[in-house]
């Protein structure tokens, strides 16, 4: 295709070359070409449906737009040569077909186009995230089954600070999980409003019919202010906000992974299918997967940042900063289906080391904080409980015994109050039974919240297969 403008009348001689690059979108806004094909196919469906242009000459645009995608999927046509995807959709179509194809923009502008096309390819994606996380989700459930009986240090502050079912610390990440499948698809109904039909800025007088595009199309909603849809990208941040706030989550357990397979944990063991070695010491196993998923939630987070400067000092309505829309948006969305799949794939790596945990459980006197109860529930101030108890950690500590290897007898000597069932209690598995509270890591507790997530995960997955779908034919 030579060079092809949809504008120029007005101009004299050619485009600087350099400015000409400088400009061009196409490099990466290539991408687009499927979604700008289907958004390009409803037009001139509703054009020839509501007479704008002939019955005839929309078949003849709508059949070139299928044949097109066709070629492109295909790679049977390179998507080059033109400033942007919307010229070179036009401009294939304008060799193909001739003249008609310049019908195909009649009431719209390349503004309510690329706010259209970046609707539909981001829903798409949002959906493919959203399985990801889903598929995420229950690699961590089906680890918590596996090993439900593990109790594992909890910690704060990176000291060893109460036990926990290993279930109960997997579930966190579930819910973590959770959240931001939720955040998506408030973001997805945000995105799936049509702002075709919206021109430049100021609407159409042709009389176009919104609805039905929004109905070919599968949108939910059609945009209410022509100047705000050409204009508007809070979608597009509203989802880098939910990817950053993805990737942080990722992050955080991609540094306990890193931690827990160390040799100072131990508690996870990683597949060597999951790990990489070092060029210089043969004996170096390292968590590469999981350390660049930490680092590459930084690239998510500035993707944030970064559209939101575009966005700060615009006044409505187009501007040409809007541009710079896409790249950051098209490298989060492809960073954080990457780093989910490596999350999953390391998670089905890990082994745990149930010896090195149990073993863990041994020191930091972990249990205190459940004697100091004891006491309270048998009515003494928490205050003077917490004192009571701290003394006797310091005795136990002295003597190199654990609480629950003081006899009654030592525990008496620090308060009457003690019987025999404190020394059971003190055990790391006499305190996680007894943490019993909703949302607590008792076993009772935690097996109701790993069922609860199981039906959320059916739910969501029910809620992909639910929505609306593009409604396009091979005719008009």
């Amino acid at each position: 295709m030579g060079e092809y403008r949809t504008w120029g009348g007005r101009f004299e001689g050619s485009l600087d070359p350099m400015i000409s690059r400088f400009t061009s979108s196409l490099p990466f806004d290539r991408r687009l070409v499927r979604a700008d094909i289907l958004g390009s196919i409803a037009h001139a469906m509703m054009l020839g449906r509501c007479g704008i242009i002939g019955e005839e000459e929309a078949e003849a645009l709508v059949s070139g737009l299928w044949t097109l995608l066709e070629d492109v999927e295909e790679g049977r046509i390179v998507v080059e040569g033109a400033e942007d995807i919307h010229t070179f959709v036009e401009g294939v179509l304008r060799e193909r077909l001739g003249d008609i194809a310049g019908k195909l923009h009649t009431a719209r502008s390349r503004n309510d186009q690329v706010a259209t096309d970046l609707r539909l390819y981001l829903r798409e994606e949002i959906a493919a995230i959203v399985k990801l996380l889903l598929d995420l989700e229950e690699t961590f459930l089906h680890m918590a089954e596996e090993n439900f009986d593990v109790i594992v240090p909890g910690y704060t502050h990176l000291q060893r600070a109460q036990p926990v079912l290993l279930a109960h610390h997997l579930h966190a990440y579930v819910e973590m999980l959770n959240r931001d499948i939720d955040r998506l698809k408030d973001c997805y109904r945000r995105t799936n409003v049509l702002p075709l039909g919206s021109g430049a800025l100021a609407g159409t007088s042709f009389p176009v019919d919104r609805e039905l595009i929004k109905e070919l199309l599968g949108f939910e909603g059609i945009s209410a202010n022509s100047m705000d849809a050409a204009s508007d990208r809070d979608f597009v941040v509203e989802f880098l906000a939910a990817a950053a706030l993805v990737m942080v989550h990722l992050s955080r357990w991609a540094e306990e992974v890193v931690a827990w397979s160390s040799q100072e944990f131990g508690f996870f063991r990683l597949d060597d299918r999951v790990c990489t070695g070092s060029s210089i010491m043969p004996q170096k196993k390292n968590p590469d997967a999981a350390e660049l998923i930490r680092a590459k939630a930084g690239r998510v987070v500035g993707a944030l940042s970064a559209m939101l400067m575009v966005l700060k000092g615009l006044p409505l309505s187009y501007h040409r900063d809007l541009q710079e829309d896409k790249e950051v948006l098209f490298d989060a969305v492809e960073t954080l289906k990457a780093c989910l799949e490596a999350a999953r794939r390391v998670c089905e790596g890990i082994t745990v080391d149930r010896a090195r945990i149990e073993a863990s459980l041994r020191g930091g006197y972990m249990t205190a904080t459940e004697v100091a109860d004891y006491l309270t529930r048998k009515g003494v101030p928490f205050r003077i409980a917490h004192e009571v108890v701290g003394r006797m950690v310091r005795y136990a500590e002295e003597r190199g015994k654990e609480l629950w290897e003081l006899g009654l007898e030592e525990y008496r000597e620090f308060s009457p109050l003690f019987e025999a069932d404190v020394i059971s209690l003190a055990t790391p598995w006499g305190t996680v039974q007894s943490k019993r509270s909703p949302g607590g890591t008792a076993p009772s507790r935690v097996k109701e919240a790993l069922q609860e997530a199981w039906r959320k995960v059916e739910k969501d997955r029910a809620w992909l297969a639910s929505r609306p779908k593009i409604k396009l034919r091979s005719g008009i």
